[in-house]
């Protein structure tokens, strides 16, 4: 793996700021994975100063910065349209350029006009004058078999970045939003008919508030928002020995040195092996109890963002050297399922939970489900002690908890998991020995009865 190299730019980045690793790895992240990021915070946290040390370490990638507000138009994000591309006989020098015999005469051109100012010999200039004599008319040909297709001037913006940060992003006027949705959502830029592809790795934005979606001036806002899978929220400095090292670095005049870099190429042979890392059924199981949880706790969810969360934990994963996702990397989406910033909290609270002792929560689980089953058998037994249909269907239930918790144990289980597995299935044996007193019946075990095939 290639991995040390971006952990090393990590490592750095974290070492002219204070208090943001968690934005750092997000920014490494959805590089990583392709994805866009949004930064959250008040002014003065770092946000654009983070994301610019990090895009500078990446050489050779083409980037564009820009701060938006009401009166920025699509030119300045996306480019101008050429007008001598609408120009009869006339054709752009990057178009012309394209073709083969103008570039070779082009280059022939130049280097004997070199030559002539060199030697200022009569005989080179007329040869100089002949190859720019061909080389009009091979650009006459050219331009009256060219198409009359509109051709957009994209140097130096969006179509033409791989690393591209928008700051203020929500101050977006009508008139570029859907160029900008399409751009992050498609990555394709249209004008005048023309597609322009964007060959964007990741967008990266920041505000210092989200818009009130609910205010119908400002829900045209919320599919821009929708665009970034990972969203970080920022908070001012809170520890007085980091402000304290920050402000000292400031004083001192210190420089940011770069010392750790990745090129493009790297960065995409990174993206390739990031690829190659497994996704075991048990990540997804516990994803797909972390999506239950979070919607039986009102925190919408959509079946697409689940479904795409498999790119953030695979790179997450490659950070910390492993070819396959561990239930620990979960953990990073923190970072991929909030929507607002007080969703947070609850959101790192389930995924814990459910994800560092994945086992345990799942006993827990079994045992709570026994425990439901038991009162509703109490209950039941109450109004008619000599029923025994309620018995009967809280064994079988009891006995399906029982097998799921056997489930559980593998071949290299650890000596702490076996441990919370036996205890499980202890007290839910403990639950069968009540309830069978309860209905007067014969005990028997949990796993007599899975023996017997009752």
């Amino acid at each position: 793996m290639n991995n040390e190299k971006i952990s090393a730019v990590i490592d750095e980045v974290n070492t002219v700021a204070a208090e943001r690793g968690e934005l750092i790895e997000c920014i490494a992240l959805a590089l990583l994975a392709k994805k866009n990021l949004f930064i959250l915070g008040g002014t003065g946290q770092a946000k654009s100063f983070c994301i610019n040390e990090f895009r500078k370490r990446i050489t050779g990638a083409k980037q564009f910065e820009y701060l938006i507000s009401k009166q920025t138009d699509e030119e300045k994000l996306f480019g101008r349209l050429d007008l001598s591309s609408l120009i009869p006989g006339s054709m752009p020098r990057d178009e012309l350029l394209k073709d083969t015999s103008y570039a070779v005469l082009l280059r022939q051109l130049e280097e004997k006009y070199a030559d002539y100012e060199i030697d200022a010999n009569p005989e080179t200039l007329k040869a100089a004058h002949f190859l720019e004599k061909q080389l009009e008319a091979v650009r006459e040909i050219l331009c009256s078999l060219k198409s009359n297709t509109p051709k957009m001037i994209t140097a130096g913006k969006i179509p033409d970045s791989h690393i591209c940060f928008v700051d203020e992003i929500f101050k977006a006027n009508d008139g570029i939003l859907n160029s900008l949705l399409t751009a992050l959502n498609e990555h394709v830029y249209t004008n005048e008919g023309q597609a322009v592809p964007i060959p964007v790795i990741s967008f990266f934005a920041a505000s210092n508030e989200i818009p009130n979606f609910a205010d119908s001036s400002q829900a045209i806002l919320k599919p821009l928002y929708d665009r970034f899978d990972l969203k970080v929220l920022t908070e001012y400095i809170g520890e007085r020995e980091n402000r304290l090292k920050i402000l000292r670095a400031k004083q001192n005049g210190g420089t940011n040195t770069v010392k750790a870099t990745i090129s493009l190429a790297e960065l995409e042979a990174m993206q390739r092996e990031v690829q190659t890392i497994r996704v075991p059924d048990e990540v997804n199981d516990l994803a797909d109890r972390v999506l239950c949880t979070l919607r039986q706790k009102g925190i919408h969810v959509s079946d697409r963002k689940f479904l795409s969360f498999s790119q953030i934990v695979r790179a997450k994963a490659y950070l910390e050297g492993r070819g396959e996702v561990a239930p620990s990397d979960l953990l990073v989406l923190k970072n991929y399922f909030w929507n607002k910033p007080e969703e947070i909290p609850e959101v790192e609270q389930i995924l814990r939970e459910i994800c560092e002792n994945p086992v345990g929560s799942e006993i827990d689980r079994l045992l709570t489900m026994a425990g439901e089953a038991f009162s509703e058998l109490e209950d039941a037994m109450k109004d008619d002690a000599e029923n025994l249909k309620p018995y009967i269907k809280f064994s079988s239930e009891l006995v399906r908890i029982y097998k799921s918790m056997t489930a559980l144990e593998t071949g290299g289980t650890s000596e702490c998991v076996a441990k919370a597995i036996g205890d499980g299935k202890k007290k839910t044996d403990e639950l069968n020995r009540k309830a069978a007193g309860m209905a007067n019946t014969t005990y028997i075990s949990l796993e007599e009865k899975i023996r017997l095939g009752m």
